[in-house]
């Protein structure tokens, strides 16, 4: 129950800065719906579903089936953004590329703390990191999709795509190797971020 209630704390944390950099840059390119629904700050409580952030990953994550969840999505109007589809690509990006920043930054600390703390921001950086390449997917909701649109993918397509795309994200998760593969990743990223900063 204590490792299950950890991993909700640390990812619940993580999806903060996560959510904060996609408000923070909707706003910086002309978008002020992030303001206007008070997302535009790093409170855990502006950016927590409580569903997708505490109930599910706590059940999943007590069950010992693995990990799942996901923070509160921030609105963005495309129509707002400088750049129309580029900058809602950018938006997206800035999730997987905060979680990037907050890994090294947990690293930097483990790197110079007692075996505690060691423990704890190496597990956060790791998990940070994977929610980075997982994020990178290009599967709607997830922030890679937004790439699809960036492209020009024909809408039809997309559409189609977000209709089954919380299907798809659980059987490449579950019947394929790449949840192994990320979980790799992440890993072997982690040490090799560590061991720089050591």
């Amino acid at each position: 129950m204590e490792s299950a209630l950890l991993n909700v704390l640390m990812f619940w944390m993580l999806t903060t800065p996560h959510e904060f950099a996609h408000a923070w840059v909707a706003k910086k390119l002309g978008d002020d719906t992030p303001v206007i629904e008070g997302r535009v700050t790093l409170n855990p409580l502006a950016h927590v579903d409580w569903l997708g952030t505490v109930i599910l990953p706590l059940l999943v994550s007590l069950s010992g089936a693995g990990f799942i969840g996901w923070g509160k999505p921030v609105n963005t109007n495309p129509s707002k953004l400088r750049w129309g589809l580029i900058g809602m690509a950018l938006v997206a990006m800035a999730g997987p590329a905060s979680n990037v920043i907050f890994a090294i930054l947990l690293l930097s600390v483990a790197a110079h703390t007692g075996d505690a703390v060691n423990t704890l921001c190496v597990a956060a950086a790791r998990l940070s990191l994977f929610l980075a390449i997982f994020n990178m997917l290009p599967v709607p909701p997830l922030d890679g999709s937004k790439l699809l649109l960036a492209a020009r993918v024909p809408l039809f397509i997309y559409n189609e795509l977000a209709r089954f795309g919380f299907i798809l994200i659980l059987i490449a998760m579950s019947a394929t190797s790449l949840g192994d593969w990320m979980s790799r990743w992440s890993w072997q990223t982690t040490r090799m971020i560590f061991d720089l900063l050591a």
